[in-house]
């Protein structure tokens, strides 16, 4: 079985050599390059199984390499992990809404790191598959053709909209989706979903998912994600479930 290839993008020699390093060990055949127009060039050449994408690059920077891949059709599939400084929340929505499909703060560990890449990789397989199969999380689980959620067993009552983001949460546990990208998924023509009211629905949602409720997660000044029980033990930090 072929290897899944990683492009590796970052300006700095110490990070390059650390992820290399350290996916590399794990299996994976690992490109590395400096710049954004290596990135650019590198992937529409041989476009990879994932991208691990610092956003501070010299040249065309990590969010422009970001637009530019999703946008073409050889690339536009492939998941991207954006690695950003600490703080840096605004660039975080900003790579999340150009398609980034998650992040990854420096100075971070390499275990968190090796996380994120396999469900990034594990999800893409997954979403390959039937989008309307059913999702099974610890404790819940949720049946897109009979639009039925059960939390422990229990079939607990959902609106269409409510529905609409427990799904889009629960097939992705880990990625995080900023409010815009949320309204993107859900919207539909007999409802209106504004920022404000995803706030809304997302604690009404928690509410009746009752003891399950923490496992939909608000990432501060970004948006939310369901629990990804893998990474979250390789973080070892639970986020804040405050909406």
């Amino acid at each position: 079985m072929a290897k899944e290839r990683i492009l590796v993008v970052d300006d700095e020699d110490d990070i390059l050599e650390l992820v290399e390093y350290n996916l590399g060990r794990n299996g994976f055949d690992v490109q590395c390059v400096r710049t954004g127009e290596q990135a650019l060039k590198a992937a529409r050449t041989a476009p990879p199984d994932l991208v691990v994408l610092d956003l501070m690059l010299p040249g065309v920077d990590g969010l422009e390499v970001c637009r530019l891949l999703k946008k073409e059709p050889r690339t536009g599939h492939v998941p991207i992990l954006m690695l950003t400084a600490r703080g840096e929340e605004a660039d975080v929505v900003r790579g999340l809404e150009q398609g980034a499909d998650d992040y990854v703060t420096k100075p971070f560990s390499p275990r968190v790191l090796l996380a994120r890449v396999r469900a990034l990789l594990r999800r893409v397989t997954e979403d390959r598959g039937d989008e309307e199969a059913a999702v099974e999380r610890p404790g819940v689980f949720i049946d897109p053709r009979r639009h039925e959620v059960r939390v422990e067993g229990r079939l607990v009552p959902m609106t269409h909209t409510e529905f609409r983001i427990l799904h889009l949460l629960a097939r992705r546990p880990g990625w995080v989706f900023t409010r815009q990208q949320i309204i993107d998924q859900v919207q539909g023509e007999e409802v209106a979903v504004t920022p404000r009211s995803v706030d809304v629905h997302v604690v009404s949602l928690r509410r009746k998912l009752g003891a399950r409720g923490d496992d939909v997660e608000t990432v501060r000044g970004v948006g939310y994600r369901f629990r990804d029980e893998a990474s979250a033990a390789a973080d070892g930090v639970a986020p804040s479930a405050t909406a």
